[in-house]
This record gives C-alpha cells, sequence and structure tokens, in this order.
C-alpha cells in the first residue's frame, strides 16, 4: 500500500454517504479538502469526533471535509454508519468505502487520520486532527492550523504528525 506523500497529486474519490448520495473531491471547487478515514467504534474516533465536526463547520463554505469509513468491522456497517450520524447530526458527509479502494490509495492505516489537500488536490497535511484525543483544551490544532495556512496560500508549519488511533480493519484475502 503506497501512501500518498506530502506534495503529490490526491487520487479522486466517489463514494455514497449515509444518506444515498454520492461525494467528490468535486464538490469542493476552488477549496482546500480534508479526507479523513475514521469509524464507528474506535475509542479514538469518539473522543476526537466532536473536535472534527467542529472543524466542519466552522469552515463551512471555505473548506471541505470528507469523513470515510473503509473498516471491514463488527460495528462500522453502514447502518452502524446512519446510526452515528442521527445521534450526533455531524455537519460532514460520512462516506462508506465498501471496497477499501479509497483507504489503500491514500495509504490510511489509522482511524482517525487525516489528508488535508490544497485547492489544487495536493496533500499538504497528514497525520493525526491534533495533538492529543485525551485534552481537547490543550491539543495543538494541527488540521485546523493546516486549514488556516492553505486558506492563507501558506505551507503548515508541520505538513505531518503521526496519525494516533486504531488501525483499519482489512478485509482479509
Amino acid at each position: 500500500m503506497a501512501l500518498l506523500k506530502i506534495g503529490q497529486t490526491a487520487p479522486a474519490l466517489d463514494l455514497v454517504a449515509t444518506d444515498g448520495t454520492n461525494h467528490s473531491l468535486d464538490d469542493y471547487p476552488q477549496q482546500p479538502v480534508a479526507v479523513l478515514f475514521s469509524c464507528c467504534h474506535c475509542p479514538y474516533v469518539i473522543a476526537w469526533e466532536d473536535r472534527i465536526d467542529d472543524i466542519a463547520r466552522d469552515y463551512k463554505g471555505r473548506a471541505g471535509l470528507l469523513v470515510i469509513n473503509s473498516n471491514d468491522h463488527i460495528g462500522d456497517t453502514i447502518e452502524d454508519m446512519r446510526e452515528r450520524v442521527a445521534q450526533k447530526a455531524f455537519a460532514f458527509p460520512f462516506l462508506r468505502d465498501d471496497t477499501q479502494e479509497v483507504a489503500r490509495a491514500y495509504g490510511a492505516t489509522r482511524t482517525p487520520e487525516a489528508f488535508l489537500l490544497d485547492s489544487s488536490r495536493r496533500l499538504i497535511y497528514h497525520g493525526a486532527p491534533d495533538s492529543s484525543y485525551q485534552d481537547p483544551g490543550g491539543a495543538v490544532p494541527h488540521l485546523r492550523q493546516a486549514l488556516e495556512a492553505t486558506l492563507s496560500s501558506q505551507q503548515p508549519a508541520a505538513a505531518e504528525t503521526p496519525p494516533v488511533g486504531c488501525t483499519i480493519k482489512w478485509r482479509s484475502g
């Protein structure tokens, strides 16, 4: 599995959301897009998901946020995803990657794992949403800082941070 590298153009994606609509990078012309691999059950995802949702709300109209579940795991079906969306009323589309092709194309390995693309779809940030899933108030907001940098036509101070979370559950065979 090849990891998308900083500066490389991201692979296209077109996936179905929990509401049945399809979403792609093209939904956000001339805007940066954060592609975030997630799931329903991982304790790291659960700890970060309100902050991720806040990012979607705070940057609406200026940047896109596509959250993708590629897991082949109990508790991560499209029905489980719909239930989570109904509970949380997410501001972002929660997309299903049944084939796991998108996760493989990006080289994603963790949930949550963020890939921020500039408006030309080049990777400018890869890693954790922020520096601490346990301490929202004291965390360095890596993804927010990278979004602010790209919206100001700058490079983020930190282009990569270690992704922290549960491993993506791959289909066997």
